[in-house]
């Protein structure tokens, strides 16, 4: 685990994981332009700079593997140092599989629960020692834990995220007493750089657009913006929700 720390301003802080791309490079921004100081979290140290730096003066930027529990532990022994609390932690990490049922084994599998779910659990198990009452978590599942796969992420990727749903309901059961809220955030098919070689084949973008009503993929400032949202004051009553952000997808 390795940081590179900067004086941070009285506000508060969110820690974001997977700070370094995509949804979680776009929450860095997001919630710093709504006044949160960044701890910025990715097993990319490089990344998690240029997002905190992007975001401006008083962030913070840390490296860590959230598959590695000792990492974990490390990084936010850093973010205590660095910023000694925690009020918000959006949990963006993750990976994506497509590998069919029937060619999974077994390596593959506790792969993506290392990082996708049980990397999310040691986040929040970390970011709780650290928060005040009333603090925030959101997690960031996919359309894929509701559906079970079915447009880029099978089996493996698909299990992954539908456990991060009964995760972030029994996290909200744990720290209601706390005031600390919940919630999970499902984004549908997003364009963001993990996918880049998804989106860039025109067949399958057309087969994906032809399944979501509003007939585009999701932006990553969109789903970026449902995370401040549960963030802010007006969410302080919502916990262990399930927040899909996907065109209506799901609706199907």
């Amino acid at each position: 685990m390795t940081c590179v720390e900067a004086a941070a301003p009285e506000g508060k802080v969110a820690v974001v994981v997977g700070a370094g791309s995509g949804i979680g490079a776009s929450a860095v921004a997001v919630l710093a332009a709504k006044g949160w100081r960044i701890a910025a979290v990715d097993r990319d140290l490089g990344a998690a700079r240029a997002a905190a730096d992007a975001a401006g003066e008083g962030h913070a930027a840390f490296g860590a593997d959230i598959s590695r529990e000792t990492e974990v532990i490390e990084a936010f022994a850093a973010i205590a140092r660095t910023f000694g609390r925690v009020d918000g932690l959006a949990a963006c990490a993750g990976v994506s599989d497509s590998t069919p049922f029937l060619e999974l084994d077994a390596d593959a599998f506790a792969r993506m629960f290392a990082i996708n779910t049980t990397g999310t659990f040691l986040a929040m198990r970390e970011a709780v020692k650290l928060m005040p009452d009333g603090a925030r978590i959101c997690t960031v599942s996919s359309v894929a834990g509701l559906r079970g796969g079915g447009v880029f992420g099978t089996a493996a990727y698909a299990a992954s995220k539908g456990a991060l749903i009964a995760l972030t309901k029994t996290a909200a059961r744990t720290f209601a007493p706390r005031q600390i809220t919940v919630n999970c955030l499902v984004p549908g098919p997003v364009q963001t750089p993990m996918l880049e070689a998804f989106w860039g084949d025109e067949d399958q973008r057309r087969r994906v657009e032809a399944m979501i009503p509003l007939g585009r993929p999701g932006r990553v400032v969109e789903v970026a913006s449902a995370i401040a949202w549960m963030f802010s004051a007006e969410a302080a009553f919502l916990t262990g929700s399930t927040i899909v952000v996907d065109g209506g997808m799901s609706m199907y």
